[in-house]
């Protein structure tokens, strides 16, 4: 990422541990220029923590949760006690993923001959069309050069994209993701919003799954994983359904993301 692009409180970001002292450990930011980071001791885990050397190491690769951020100072606040197995295991995947998709996005520089500004450019349309380089290259393999119909791509990089990714990727199962953005603000409106995200991850069909992540305030991720692609739609436009119907039922708002198009579902 760029030195203007910044982490938002309730991320979750990979970490390599810099520095160990008595009162916590300062870290760089893996997905952001190698911004830094702080935990405080308080933040290493819960309880009493005698010494942070017990738990963190120099060098070390570690997930934190972003508590807070001042960009005026380049300072920012970090938790690895309110990290959990499941955040991290999915976070350092995703992670991976990314650096994958990064080298398969070099490979189409070079067998394109495009320059570094351009891939700049390419990059960026393909992180907001699809949330991450990684999704890009599944739907590369799964709906062909059709996955770029509306982003206005030169040929030679759509098809070498493709190329790349049927030859990386291979998907025994289709994998999609949308986005809902969930916004409350009455007073118990943090709990109106984890009924929703329940309701949206309430949705079952046999064969099928679907998991609901945080990706950065309002924005929460629709991941489905189904034997095809059409169950794969249908349970993502019902997970999102279930969701702002339950948001709004209680007071809130909420809209549904497929890429760039943004439809009220």
């Amino acid at each position: 990422m760029d030195d203007n692009s910044w982490p938002e409180s309730g991320d979750f970001v990979v970490c390599t541990v810099k520095n160990v002292t008595d009162f916590g450990a300062y870290t760089t930011l893996e997905e952001f220029d190698g911004k830094e980071g702080f935990i405080h001791i308080s933040e290493i885990k819960a309880g009493w923590v005698k010494y942070v050397r017990d738990h963190v190491r120099e060098g070390q690769k570690v997930v934190c949760k972003v508590l807070n951020v001042d960009t005026s100072r380049r300072h920012i606040d970090l938790s690895l006690k309110d990290v959990n197995e499941h955040q991290k295991r999915a976070k350092i995947q995703d992670w991976k993923n990314e650096q994958k998709a990064f080298k398969w996005l070099q490979f189409v520089a070079e067998e394109t001959g495009t320059s570094e500004e351009e891939m700049d450019k390419v990059k960026l349309k393909l992180l907001e069309s699809f949330g991450s380089l990684h999704s890009a290259f599944e739907e590369a393999v799964i709906n062909a050069e059709d996955a770029f119909n509306e982003l206005k791509m030169k040929k030679k990089l759509v098809t070498s994209i493709v190329k790349v990714a049927q030859h990386n990727i291979k998907l025994p199962f289709v994998d999609i993701a949308g986005f809902i953005d969930l916004n409350c603000y009455l007073p118990d409106g943090i709990e109106i919003i984890k009924e929703a995200l329940e309701a949206g991850n309430s949705i079952e069909e046999e064969g099928i799954r679907v998991d609901i992540s945080y990706t950065g305030a309002p924005r929460y991720r629709i991941k489905v994983i189904a034997p095809d692609y059409k169950k794969a739609e249908s349970v993502l436009k019902k997970s999102a359904t279930a969701a702002i119907e339950t948001i709004e039922k209680l007071g809130g708002k909420g809209e549904f993301h497929r890429h760039n198009d943004t439809v009220k579902a």
